[in-house]
């Protein structure tokens, strides 16, 4: 590995517990005194933009329940349960509709779950007609139009309708191809349908197929890892996204089919890691961050060349102009300077619905400072370094006072060459990749008073 340095002192000094930093502050910092009405006013003042949107649709069911999911979901089967989500889910549409400039494009739609795939051919095509209605869906090639999907629910011809809705990116939910690992966490797939879905999904259009895999699980060790990653490299996906499974069953009560005695000990998921890390950069894929791999001819990886890549709720993405429009329970929302989450249950949902109302329940209205120190996190985060001209030239304001505290907490890790600073700049080295999370909770001024009330999951 050339651009990343797998030490495992360090890694045991530093990754601690701490945010993922798809937003910043983080959702724990918003609050019930932005409403609706909040909302809407930071709406008006977006549309002065004239910035592109992206629509994130919370589908929130599925059929069978994966023991290790920590997803806002639904296990269910009935049907009316579903058609009267949708119902209110396209009565969110409109009334966000009515709040945007029709001069806006959509130029990114993320279905997310859940299991987006749930839904019927008929379902897919009303709720698709319904966006329609309301907002501008750029259909010209240049549009980012990505699902989520379970293999274990989709055939060729789904794939085939969701192409012809212009549908040109998909997540494909592996986990793991080891079939006691799958027996142990409720989820079983075989190779050849995923191999089978990949295929159909290049020749019939989609122009990046993805996989979510998860380390930590159940009956992993790193030969049996070694063997997912092998077929993972033969059936070259576009990107691959490797998480870190966090064992929290007094949160998630799924988590509690699974035996706690099974879980890799702690220096065999290191291992395992490591051997990820090895494995997928011989087979040709770069390291963008975080859990993120991308061929190098992948837009994710050219956005973190060019600058444009960013990191929001979906994790990594490569539209940074764009508001982010999240439709659905528990969606969350980032329209200019502000974040806005829905309610976290259906019947909470459909209450405000029927009212006529956004279902905000929460969010937050970023100040000058959350400002200067999301785009510090960001910078680090996407590109492993921090300008202190950019910030200067875009904030009037001198980096090294603004910071200096922060600069001053930073030496420790430029001790153990975690980071190198300069006359200029923050760089992240390649000892310090890895330990994202922990650098940039130096710049968190709420990490501390969160981190004594909150339980978040290990950074690695």
């Amino acid at each position: 590995m050339t651009d990343i340095v797998f030490d495992p002192e360090l890694i045991e000094r530093y990754a601690g517990t701490g945010p993922r930093y798809t937003s910043y502050p983080t959702a724990m910092q918003f609050t019930d005194h932005y409403g609706a009405q909040d909302y809407a006013a930071d709406v008006r003042v977006s549309n002065e933009s004239g910035r592109a949107l992206s629509l994130y649709l919370h589908i929130p069911f599925c059929r069978s329940l994966c023991y290790y999911c920590g997803c806002t979901k639904i296990v269910t089967r009935n049907a009316e349960r579903v058609e009267s989500y949708l119902d209110d889910l396209k009565r969110e549409i409109a009334l966000q509709g009515a709040l945007f400039s029709r001069t806006r494009p959509v130029r990114q739609l993320h279905l997310g779950g859940g299991t987006p795939t749930y839904l019927s051919a008929a379902q897919l095509d009303d709720l698709l007609a319904h966006i329609a209605d309301h907002f501008t869906l750029v259909q010209d090639n240049t549009q980012e139009f990505s699902v989520e999907v379970d293999p274990r629910t989709v055939d060729h011809a789904a794939l085939d309708h969701l192409a012809a809705h212009g549908f040109n990116r998909l997540s494909l939910g592996v986990q793991d191809f080891e079939p006691a690992v799958q027996e142990a966490v409720n989820r079983l797939q075989s190779v050849d349908e995923v191999r089978s879905l990949t295929e159909h999904a290049r020749a019939c259009g989609f122009r990046s197929v993805s996989y979510d895999l998860i380390y930590g699980l159940p009956l992993q060790d790193v030969a049996s890892f070694d063997r997912t990653l092998v077929e993972v490299a033969k059936l070259r996906p576009d990107r691959i996204a490797i998480y870190n499974y966090a064992h929290l069953p007094q949160r998630f009560r799924g988590q509690r089919m699974i035996h706690a005695e099974d879980l890799p000990a702690r220096p065999v998921k290191l291992d395992i890691l490591r051997h990820s890390l090895t494995l997928l950069t011989d087979a040709g894929y770069e390291y963008i961050g975080m859990d993120h791999f991308a061929l190098p001819d992948d837009e994710l990886t050219r956005a973190q060349k060019d600058g444009t890549l960013q990191r929001n709720f979906q994790g990594y993405s490569t539209h940074s102009d764009c508001d982010l429009i999240g439709l659905g329970m528990s969606a969350i929302s980032h329209i200019g300077n502000s974040y806005a989450q829905n309610v976290t249950s259906t019947k909470e949902y459909a209450d405000a619905l029927a009212r006529d109302e956004l279902p905000i329940y929460r969010g937050l209205r970023l100040s000058d400072d959350d400002l200067r120190r999301a785009d510090v996190i960001q910078e680090l985060m996407c590109f492993d370094r921090v300008r202190f001209s950019s910030f200067e030239n875009r904030y009037a304001l001198p980096f090294e006072r603004y910071f200096e505290q922060e600069l001053s907490a930073l030496q420790l890790l430029a001790d153990d060459r975690l980071v190198e600073i300069d006359d200029d700049a923050i760089h992240v080295t390649t000892r310090g990749r890895l330990l994202l999370r922990t650098i940039a909770q130096v710049f968190d001024r709420y990490h501390g008073a969160a981190s004594k009330t909150q339980r978040f999951s290990q950074t690695i």
